[in-house]
């Protein structure tokens, strides 16, 4: 028996109930509302606000690829099992 077709067909099962996701906006659930406004906030946030991350949240990246190999530098606390 062919032992790749079980792996094709659940990566084909991901794939598929991956694609399935909706793209209506959000709405809260029927009888439900959003959460009150913040303590000091003029408004509600609407579900879109509310999604929003901070700059803290989701930084930006900051890291610096490297061209060459180098070697790597000592490593005090690398160490061994007592």
């Amino acid at each position: 028996m062919n032992r790749a077709a079980p792996t094709i067909a659940l990566i084909a099962l991901a794939g598929v109930l991956a694609a399935c996701g909706t793209t209506a906006p959000l709405e809260p659930p029927p009888g439900e509302t959003l959460p009150p406004a913040p303590y000091g906030a003029p408004a509600r946030p609407d579900a879109e606000e509310l999604l929003e991350l901070d700059a803290l949240a989701a930084p930006e990246r900051s890291v610096e690829l490297r061209r060459r190999s180098e070697e790597r530098e000592d490593d005090p606390f690398d160490l061994p099992p007592e």
